[in-house]
């Protein structure tokens, strides 16, 4: 396990006189590398760099619009496989050493990638079995990105020989600051199904299981005849028929393998260069946004030396919340130190059925935000736009148009206003922890995917985003730190369709709850162990028993609805329990439309907030059946909410039962605050298209933008997008909202 922390340099201008090819040691005097205050105080700023698109004509022109947007990293050759060796004994790193030599006088750093995102033609022609198959038997052929397998054994050495020729090259070149391993793993070949992919599985249950006993156990396979009598017979999951369901442990298994095969082929390339250049950082862009959270990242982040993310926007309302809830994720990851964020949009993408742009200031305003959750890199996909090729119309620091558009005016005067952040010590200080942590299981979220369940609407993730939205709704801010991860220092956890709870994590929530905490079970969390076996005695059932008893409820049925059914109701309404022994007070307090838990209280001290009520629930025999409930553990307290429910309701079930705040903080701003040494910066954002108005901000504001100051001191005004930052000492108090 890596989990070292090495955050890139950010180089002098002052360019070194000395060959930066050469394998002399750094000592000399005359090739200076970058010193360590310039690794803890700059933001790091930039993007993706594909100067192998453009004629050289163009690479000084670039290089003088990058100086003047404040541009001080970019990344470089991550899919230039095909450029750097052109035939398999043939390599050609010229045109690579004079770019990197024109950045570096430049005083831009590069974060070099290991160029196997995608192989060149030639070795897919010579080595087709490279190729990755989908489920049905096809060949992914290549022409995009990841059309490799990472079982092949073949594709591996020629990857590796690559990077070693690029740690050789470039291991000791001062203006090469950090290592991009490959570029998304498992965009294209998260799921592979070739022959190599059938052996590597069955090595893998071999390792995990150790005996055909112990898989059989774990995959159920005395349901429909599968029973296994050698690894030799263990299938991958391919496609068995339309109506086939696959087996639900057996395809958790194979996720499983999948992020294991990509995890280890990474460390394999990491380990390539380490071995030969040992002291710069590795990295590996994630993917996490709560449209995508591919691989288990909280394994992932123990692998890098500083963690790394692609995030694009959520188009609508969702925009800046969604953002800050896949931040949170990234910095929990990040174990609460600096992060970096590799690629986003400077405006609109080209690959969604409809390519949003970019209103005017979220530029500005999701680059900021993404410093407010905790980064210390802003970088872009990608630097001039390109000009052909799939990605196009995907939008640029350099658009198009040239640098006489708004756009690259926008794009300037963001590096001054990070470099004039940086200035102040921000780079380094962390973001303060919430008093709240939802909990995310990319596993779950996997588990969510089978064809098995009682609905397949169920979305782990997106669950998490609404509770994570519902927080800021009621002014507060929540937290989002992996299941896998230490939460033992908050005072309440929410599990919101934590599907997958094994007997050591249903543990840890117990005593979690024991010790004084407060505990929030979603309608669907802790149906099946890590095995996918569903607990006996009632749901839910996850650690023998141990939840449920926690909650002092006992499941029995799932009520599904929705509006497929005709003529049957499409959503059940719940009233609060006071309402039901006085039925002049009779409302309805919340809306259930997919999932409603059919319970019993079996507790004696376990209270019902609020039951199924109305012609709805008496059609469905839901009328008086407990819907939320509230049970004393030990010195916590433990929350059942036994129906799915909206944004708008979630909220109203935290104003009522989370809020421990003594004056109701504004709902209308995202309000962050990262902590240096002696120092902490406010981060104050407008949520909502009507701006916000944020009063009594104490400190000196750093950054005023889209808003103004009021009229009386401490007062701000921000329009659609704005922002406030602020920086005060660490004994003055931060804005009452």
């Amino acid at each position: 396990m890596r989990r070292t922390f090495q955050w890139p340099a950010v180089l002098s201008p002052a360019a070194p006189s000395q060959d930066p090819h050469s394998n002399e040691t750094e000592s000399n005097g005359n090739h200076p590398t970058p010193s360590a205050a310039s690794r803890r105080n700059r933001i790091i700023f930039g993007g993706d760099y594909n100067p192998d698109q453009w004629p050289q004509t163009v690479w000084d022109d670039d290089i003088r619009l990058m100086r003047e947007a404040h541009v001080n990293t970019v990344a470089l050759a991550v899919f230039s496989w095909d450029r750097i060796q052109p035939e398999e004994h043939r390599w050609d790193f010229d045109w690579l050493d004079l770019i990197i030599d024109k950045l570096g006088h430049a005083g831009i750093a590069v974060d070099l990638a290991s160029a196997t995102a995608t192989a060149p033609l030639w070795l897919y022609e010579a080595h087709p079995e490279v190729l990755p198959r989908d489920k049905y038997g096809h060949v992914v052929g290549p022409g995009a990105r990841q059309s490799w397998s990472p079982n092949s054994p073949v594709f591996r050495e020629y990857a590796l020989t690559m990077c070693r020729k690029l740690a050789e090259r470039y291991g000791r070149n001062p203006y090469v600051t950090s290592w991009h391993m490959g570029n998304e793993y498992g965009w294209n070949n998260r799921e592979d199904y070739s022959d190599d992919a059938q052996r590597a599985f069955r090595d893998w249950c071999r390792r995990t299981y150790g005996s055909i006993d112990a898989l059989n156990a774990a995959w159920g396979t005395t349901f429909w005849g599968q029973e296994i009598h050698d690894f030799d017979q263990v299938l991958i999951p391919r496609y068995m028929g339309a109506d086939a369901m696959v087996n639900p442990g057996q395809q958790l298994d194979f996720e499983r393998f999948g992020n294991d095969a990509l995890l280890d082929f990474y460390k394999a390339e990491r380990d390539a260069i380490a071995e030969i250049c040992p002291d710069k950082p590795f990295t590996t862009n994630f993917m996490i946004s709560t449209d995508q959270c591919a691989m288990d990242y909280a394994q992932w982040a123990h692998e890098v030396d500083f963690v790394s993310n692609d995030h694009y926007f959520h188009e609508g309302t969702l925009h800046l919340d969604e953002l800050s809830c896949s931040d949170a994720l990234v910095d929990s990851l990040a174990l609460n130190r600096p992060w970096y964020v590799m690629e986003h949009s400077t405006s609109a993408v080209q690959w969604k059925p409809l390519n949003a742009r970019k209103r005017k200031g979220e530029l500005t305003r999701d680059a900021l935000a993404h410093i407010a959750m905790g980064a210390d890199a802003i970088n872009f996909f990608q630097w001039r736009a390109s000009a052909f090729g799939a990605e196009a119309f995907h939008s640029a620091m350099l658009p198009h148009a040239g640098e006489d558009t708004a756009l690259f005016r926008e794009v300037c005067a963001l590096g001054k206003t990070l470099d004039r952040l940086a200035d102040t010590g921000l780079a380094g200080s962390r973001l303060q922890r919430s008093d709240t942590a939802i909990l995310f299981d990319a596993q779950s979220q996997w588990a969510t995917r089978s064809q098995t369940l009682p609905s397949g609407k169920l979305d782990h993730w997106h669950d998490v985003r609404d509770w994570y939205q519902a927080f800021l709704n009621t002014g507060m801010r929540a937290d989002v730190v992996p299941l896998a991860y230490d939460w033992s220092g908050y005072h309440t956890i929410v599990l919101p369709t934590v599907l997958m709870l094994s007997d050591a994590d249903t543990r840890r929530i117990l005593d979690f709850a024991q010790a004084g905490g407060t505990v929030v079970i979603g309608y669907a969390t802790g149906l099946v162990d890590e095995h996918f076996h569903v607990g006996l005695g009632g749901y839910p059932g996850a650690g023998q028993g141990l939840l449920r008893s926690m909650l002092g409820i006992r499941g029995e049925e799932f009520n599904i609805i929705g509006p497929q059914a005709d003529g049957d109701a499409d959503a059940i309404a719940l009233t609060a329990a006071e309402a039901v022994s006085d039925p002049t007070n009779s409302h309805t307090t919340a809306t259930s439309r997919l999932w409603q838990n059919v319970i019993s209280v079996t507790d004696p001290h376990a209270q019902t907030l609020a039951f199924y009520h109305g012609d709805a629930a008496d059609d469905w025999d839901l009328d008086g059946v407990p819907a939320i409930t509230r049970n004393r553990a030990g010195k916590g307290i433990a929350y059942f909410l036994g129906c799915d429910l909206d944004v708008n309701d979630l909220t109203t079930f935290i104003r009522l039962n989370l809020d421990a705040t003594s004056a109701p903080p504004n709902p209308d701003v995202l309000h962050t605050v990262r902590i240096g040494d002696t120092t902490a910066f406010d981060f104050y954002f407008a949520r909502g298209k009507q701006g916000a108005k944020i009063s009594q901000v104490s400190g000196e504001p750093l950054v005023i933008f889209r808003g103004s100051p009021g009229s009386n001191t401490g007062s701000y005004t921000l329009q659609r997008n704005g922002v406030l930052i602020t920086m005060r000492n660490l004994t003055t108090p931060c804005a009452d909202e």
